[in-house]
């Protein structure tokens, strides 16, 4: 994707093309929306929609799309669980950029993800550089 660094090392959200990168975060917790937000934005990244369940982020994921870049999406949620959500969004579209958010203890659920399409996880509890490490990574 052509992720722009900071010279901190770490990614900022403005796509060398101009723009930012454009950020769906899927979480049962609101304090973990909150994080994540807080973490995106501060780096320029533009999110673009929460949802505390996986129904409620297909049909966002399906309103925005194609004007999204990455979804950050939680495995343990009520109504339709992460798993269920990726292979749904993955049909809507298959290029589709997902990163899980996972408690630790769910390495069967993770590996299970990586196969359904996710391009990579971050791991509950969320520390700032560890997710901004990793998203760098993916959309690098």
């Amino acid at each position: 994707m052509g992720i722009m660094f900071g010279e901190d090392g770490y990614p900022v959200g403005k796509k060398s093309t101009g723009g930012n990168y454009k950020v769906l975060i899927i979480d049962d917790s609101q304090f973990i929306i909150k994080q994540l937000s807080q973490i995106f934005m501060s780096r320029d990244f533009e999110v673009v929609g929460t949802a505390q369940n996986g129904k409620e982020g297909l049909a966002l994921y399906k309103s925005v799309y194609p004007n999204i870049d990455m979804v950050t999406l939680d495995i343990t949620m009520p109504e339709m669980d992460g798993l269920e959500t990726l292979q749904r969004i993955r049909e809507a579209d298959p290029n589709a950029v997902i990163i899980m958010a996972t408690a630790l203890g769910t390495a069967d659920a993770v590996k299970e993800a990586i196969k359904l399409g996710a391009k990579g996880y971050i791991v509950k509890p969320l520390d700032r550089e560890k997710v901004l490490e990793r998203v760098g990574q993916i959309l690098k």
